[in-house]
């Protein structure tokens, strides 16, 4: 879904994605995402840290924003299949994005995660302290 104008530098990787760096899962997920960007080809901006937003930034926490170079400013499921076109690991995802249907399912599925995520963090959060050795 296109959200806005773009705002992605002129220069730098082809891709940024903006994502939750408080949120664990989503730290996660850019974890394995970092770890499969051999090239650098994204820029991945921590809306957790100073400065990590330049517009929206309540809009941006809400939901994954990408935004290829030159192009729109896209998210949810559409920024995973930007990332994913990318990475060359996960273009066979991408390639399944051009089927008809593909990325509306994939938007809904990202819509009931959205939809359970704080439940989700709070588990997660809760486990990582959990594991955590006691001074």
């Amino acid at each position: 879904m296109a959200v806005g104008p773009a705002v992605a530098a002129a220069a730098g990787p082809p891709l940024t994605v903006w994502y939750d760096g408080d949120c664990p899962i989503c730290s996660t997920e850019i974890g394995l995402m970092r770890r499969l960007d051999r090239d650098q080809a994204i820029a991945f901006v921590d809306l957790s840290l100073p400065g990590g937003c330049p517009t929206e930034r309540e809009a941006r926490l809400a939901r994954l924003h990408a935004q290829p170079r030159g192009g729109p400013l896209v998210s949810g499921a559409e920024a995973f299949v930007a990332m994913w076109r990318v990475l060359p690991a996960l273009r066979p995802l991408a390639a399944l994005a051009s089927i008809p249907g593909f990325t509306w399912l994939l938007e809904r599925a990202y819509l009931l995660f959205l939809s359970v995520r704080p439940v989700l963090q709070a588990v997660v959060r809760a486990a990582i302290r959990a594991r955590r050795p006691r001074a």
